[in-house]
């Protein structure tokens, strides 16, 4: 196999199987930091044989395997034969050291697969990659990376750091983790519904991220906004009964639906009045309201995700924006800011308002939140505010604020579609 297909498979295996790998390697290691070291080992080692020796019949397994052989290697070097090395021996048949077994195809003879106990696996690493402990910097960063198998210069290039700035979060994450003696498991019941808000809120975290890039040149990042609807996936199949688990996934749905309308040829961004919705897509549509009704059926009552996806629903099924139902939007927003109060949560419940009952109305709302200084440092605030004032014609204020909003925005094209409403205003 030539050097590039071989490079090409290992990367998509890792993609697919990285989770799973390292979950397996930490679950049998019981030590999470080294089972993350070992995959990375195992890695580097397919980068050198499969170019060369062509892909194994069962990609993961040959990882598998070599990773459990570098534990092998790892504990011997330790200490003696103490019960984990001796145990992780009797797995794999063999009495000594080694790297990569010698023949690939018969990997997966050497790997004791345990499909029942994968999903537990790669459902303990998520919430050990969101655990608590973690600033939310370390577990976007660590869940990117070992569920879903990025490396550091992808997760760097997708945040607009250095990619020293991400492995010394991975770093210092694991570090953290070792200390804290976190075990990896899935979280005993009385704590998973807590546990679970924080693996929840990293993957929100990356979809926002990618669907309106705090900073850059690029207004929708869809790698990062296609990871996080991949994770939100394997959410719904390892918890199918958590409610909000299939509430995220349907908000992440149907707001990527709306991508390719989302940005013109230039990637310009285009408002959601000038979308062309014959471009939104139908199938994202209707597998976020599939998932949506999943979060009713099994939950009692919508959690802030399903509460923000019925919104999404609420834009998704109208046929424009004077056809929306913007009286429903602003009660799901009133509900939305009981269950879960927030200054961006009041923001767009002012959007909303100025729908339905007209700006004046809005500029109260987003009145209250600018003398209550909420949103201080964001763009959006004055963005919407100089909004409201240009449709009350109170041209001299809607500049200030535009004016302000387009100083406190990092991302180019908004900052863009900023300027040109100044200029809008002569």
């Amino acid at each position: 196999m030539a050097d590039a297909g071989g490079r090409e498979a290992i990367a998509a295996v890792w993609r697919i199987e990285s989770a799973r790998i390292v979950g397996a390697l930490a679950r049998y290691t019981g030590d999470f930091a080294l089972a993350e070291d070992l995959a990375q080992e195992a890695l580097a080692e397919a980068l050198v044989s499969w170019p060369r020796d062509g892909v194994p019949r069962n990609p993961a397994g040959w990882l598998l395997t070599v990773g459990r052989r570098r534990a092998v290697d790892t504990f011997r070097r330790r200490s003696a034969l103490d019960d984990k090395y001796a145990a992780l021996a009797r797995d794999l048949g063999e009495g000594g050291g080694g790297s990569a077994p010698a023949d690939p195809a018969r990997a997966a003879e050497d790997v004791l697969w345990d499909p029942d106990q994968i999903d537990d696996d790669v459902l303990a690493l998520m919430f050990i990659a969101c655990h608590p402990v973690l600033s939310r910097e370390a577990r976007v960063a660590l869940t990117l990376r070992v569920v879903g198998g990025l490396t550091s210069d992808e997760i760097a290039k997708a945040f607009l750091v250095p990619t020293a700035t991400v492995q010394a979060r991975i770093t210092r994450a694991k570090k953290t983790l070792g200390a804290a003696r976190v075990p990896f498991e899935v979280p005993p019941a009385e704590e998973r519904s807590t546990r679970l808000g924080s693996v929840l809120n990293v993957v929100y975290l990356i979809f926002t991220e990618g669907s309106s890039a705090s900073s850059g040149n690029q207004l929708i990042r869809l790698d990062l906004a296609s990871e996080a609807q991949r994770l939100a996936r394997v959410l719904t199949r390892l918890m199918p009964n958590e409610p909000e688990v299939h509430g995220l996934l349907a908000l992440l749905e149907l707001t990527a639906a709306r991508f390719p309308a989302r940005t013109g040829s230039d990637g310009e961004p285009v408002l959601l009045e000038h979308q062309d919705r014959r471009r939104w897509d139908r199938s994202a549509i209707r597998r976020g309201q599939a998932a949506l009704a999943r979060a009713e059926r099994v939950g009692r009552g919508l959690g802030a995700y399903g509460l923000q996806a019925a919104i999404a629903e609420c834009h998704a099924v109208a046929e424009s924006v004077d056809a929306t139902n913007w009286e429903r939007v602003v009660l799901i927003y009133e509900a939305l800011g009981r269950l879960a109060p927030s200054p961006v949560v009041d923001l767009n419940r002012a959007v909303a308002v100025s729908m339905a009952q007209g700006p004046a109305a809005a500029l109260s709302i987003v009145d209250e939140l600018a003398a209550a200084e909420a949103l201080s440092n964001s763009h959006l605030l004055p963005s919407v505010r100089g909004e409201l004032l240009v449709r009350l014609k109170r041209a001299d204020e809607a500049r200030t604020e535009l004016e302000l909003a387009v100083r406190l925005c990092d991302n180019e094209r908004e900052r863009a579609v900023l300027e040109r409403k100044l200029t809008d205003l002569g």
